[in-house]
C-alpha cells in the first residue's frame, strides 16, 4: 500500500517511506521509494534518501507526513533526470 501517490507530467507514482539507521549513528534517516503506477519506468523501484533525520523513528515518520508533494517530485526528478 502506498504511503502517498504523486503525479508528474508523464506518470503517477506510488511513494513509500522507510526509516534506516546506519550502525555508526543513532539517527534514523528517511528513505523514499518511487514506483510507477502505470508501468512506464523500466527501472523498477527508484530509491532515494530524503534529507530528514531524527533520533526517534516515530518522529521521523511524523515529520515525513509534512513533506510536500512538490518536495517529493523534486527528489524524484533528481533521481531520474
Amino acid at each position: 500500500m502506498a504511503w502517498r501517490v504523486i503525479d508528474t507530467e508523464s506518470d503517477s507514482w506510488n511513494v513509500q517511506a522507510a526509516a534506516e539507521r546506519r550502525s555508526d549513528t543513532s539517527l534514523w534517516q528517511l528513505s523514499v521509494s518511487f514506483r510507477s503506477r502505470n508501468g512506464h519506468s523500466d527501472r523498477g523501484a527508484i530509491w532515494a534518501r530524503f534529507p530528514l533525520e531524527s533520533v526517534s523513528k516515530s518522529s521521523l515518520f511524523q515529520a515525513a507526513d509534512r513533506i510536500t508533494d512538490d518536495a517529493l517530485r523534486d527528489l524524484l526528478a533528481q533521481q531520474i533526470g
